[in-house]
């Protein structure tokens, strides 16, 4: 995921619930829905505090890892997945392993969100999730990249008109997608604490730096896990295999930047980890349904 600056000055709309909660720069507020940017820089030593959803939440993670609880169970957050919760649901995110995250918080007032499961064809759901995280699938990876470009292109004391628009697009499709994919996702078997750590190191250097050499045995050996135990508690923790995680990480961040920035599409390519054009054209195409220079072009027409 393109690492994406912090703003936070007086003034420039964070706030906090004053009881040990990440602080939360709303970007932009509409009718029934809002979304904010909310840093995080709690570790291993910081008390975990319970909050409760007011609201329905789907928060997509750019950077970072937590421990994510409510009474529905327990789950590994890492960058590219969603975070869901209910209105009235009681949660508690803790940082066991590791410090700090960051995510892109949109909330949805219970009747807002009814209406979108409604026109979704999503009635029978009844507009709540069973489920608290949904994996970084390749559905998520366009609508993912959008949002993250439209972090960066925010103003620093709110999203401008233009923004606006663009968001209440994304929180309408992310709702959409969010529940229809936690209605199909499977479940887990939970995994001990220790392997959890370990994984969650390996997780942070994809995060970090993505375009480096990762691969099973380089991870694996990062874990201080035999192959065989590493790749079946990440696939576990993160629904994906390790390969697919780099992969996924790696295109996300490349798509990003091709919104945000106008650096030829070889030097992304690179930067990114791809050793030639070619081999991140085809597993670009694959991933987003066009080639990074139309996927460039169509959101330049759309402002996003």
């Amino acid at each position: 995921m393109a690492k994406i600056a912090v703003t936070n000055e007086p003034g420039s709309g964070w706030a906090t619930d004053g009881k040990g909660a990440p602080p939360k720069q709303f970007l932009v507020r509409g009718e029934g829905w809002s979304v904010a940017d909310v840093v995080c820089n709690a570790g291993p030593r910081d008390r975990s505090f319970e909050e409760q959803h007011k609201d329905i939440g789907i928060a997509i993670v750019v950077q970072g890892s937590f421990q994510y609880r409510s009474s529905i169970g327990r789950e590994l957050m890492t960058p590219g997945s969603l975070l869901l919760g209910n209105a009235d649901q009681h949660f508690e995110c803790g940082h066991d392993h590791a410090v700090g995250d960051r995510c892109i918080s949109f909330t949805y007032s219970p009747e807002y969100f009814a209406t979108l499961a409604a026109q979704a064809n999503a009635g029978a759901r009844s507009g709540c999730f069973a489920r608290l995280r949904i994996s970084p699938v390749r559905e998520l990876s366009v609508l993912i990249s959008r949002a993250c470009a439209t972090l960066a292109r925010a103003t620093p004391h709110g999203a401008n008109f233009l923004d606006s628009n663009a968001w209440e697009e994304i929180a309408i499709e992310l709702a959409a997608r969010a529940l229809e994919l936690a209605s199909s996702a499977r479940s887990k078997q939970p995994s001990l604490p220790s392997a959890e750590a370990r994984v969650t190191r390996a997780i942070r250097s994809i995060d970090a730096h993505p375009e480096w050499g990762h691969n099973l045995i380089s991870l694996a050996t990062e874990a201080k896990l035999s192959r065989y135990h590493f790749l079946r508690v990440f696939q576990e923790l993160t629904g994906l295999t390790p390969h697919q995680f780099v992969l996924r990480t790696r295109l996300r961040n490349a798509a990003t930047r091709l919104i945000v920035e106008a650096m030829p599409v070889l030097n992304i390519a690179l930067d990114s980890g791809f050793g030639d054009v070619s081999n991140f054209n085809h597993a670009f195409h694959a991933e987003f349904g066009m080639s990074p220079r139309e996927y460039r072009t169509m959101h330049a027409h759309l402002g996003v």
